[in-house]
């Protein structure tokens, strides 16, 4: 099967929101993504989970920030790979799609798991070409390519998506429209992955240092239930909900201790620590 690399729609930012959200993103050059990049040339834009190895704070104190830093991108590299294992048995010839795609690292990385091809997407042109110079140097740019899109309409073929995913990126749209648009590129059976923060009904609406958090990133970070009613109304059924909120605090923790740390650390933990925030992985299938 091939699936043509149709041109992006005439209109990729829309509304001036997302114009903001493009420019912030195209002039972000934050340490705490590209140094932790820098350690393998896979660059994310999420964060980690795990078991962090403490040891990196002993040893010789000129050495022990480049310590941190690797222990950060392994345990952001770990995050990765726990939401690619929720993909489903992906093959070789399918096509799978990284919605908000960041730097591209998680799609190197399923291209080199799977084999498959991967489209990746950012209403970032400077981060489209981050990413396109990365798939180029690793030579799977015949297999991984990256586009200046919007994810609420791609452009792209109806129903022959084996997977899509995103990683810490829905809460830049809304979540009606990004599922309907995933729902109609997805196969029938096709898996929707995401990891994402999002905040508890239980404790009522934002808490303080979740309007923190937004502020910081410039995002709208949603209810809990919102996902599972977007969801349900847009035909992806969900098979999985992974609570990671434990597993994130320690990459946090660590992170407080780096030069790469930007002063959001505190609201994350604060947000966490009292329950009015979570970080959950869904998968869903499309039926």
């Amino acid at each position: 099967m091939t699936i043509a690399r149709t041109p992006a729609p005439a209109k990729v930012l829309r509304t001036e929101y997302q114009k903001s959200v493009a420019s912030y993103w195209n002039e972000e050059k934050d340490p705490v993504n590209l140094r932790l990049g820098d350690v393998d040339g896979l660059y994310h834009h999420h964060y980690g989970v795990g078991e962090v190895d403490w040891s990196v704070l002993e040893g010789p104190e000129e050495t022990r920030d480049e310590r941190i830093i690797a222990e950060m991108h392994r345990l952001e590299t770990a995050q990765a790979d726990v939401l690619l294992d929720h993909l489903g048995d992906v093959k070789p010839d399918d096509w799978l799609l990284d919605a908000g795609c960041g730097r591209g690292g998680s799609s190197i990385m399923a291209n080199a798991r799977f084999g498959c091809h991967v489209d990746g997407i950012s209403i970032s042109e400077k981060q489209v070409e981050f990413a396109n110079h990365q798939a180029d140097i690793r030579g799977v740019g015949d297999k991984v390519r990256y586009h200046f899109r919007n994810m609420l309409d791609t452009g792209f073929e109806t129903g022959l998506r084996k997977a899509i995913w995103n990683n810490e990126s829905t809460m830049y749209v809304d979540l009606h429209e990004l599922f309907a648009e995933h729902a109609r590129q997805l196969e029938f059976g096709g898996r929707y992955v995401t990891i994402t923060g999002c905040y508890n009904d239980v404790t009522g609406g934002r808490s303080k240092a979740v309007a923190q958090i937004d502020q910081h990133y410039t995002c709208n970070i949603h209810p809990r239930s919102e996902y599972f009613k977007a969801m349900t109304a847009n035909g992806l059924v969900p098979i999985s909900v992974v609570d990671l909120t434990a597993d994130t605090i320690p990459y946090w923790e660590l992170r407080t201790k780096s030069s790469v740390a930007t002063g959001v650390e505190k609201p994350f933990l604060d947000a966490y620590r009292e329950g009015s925030f979570h970080y959950l992985l869904i998968a869903a299938d499309r039926i």
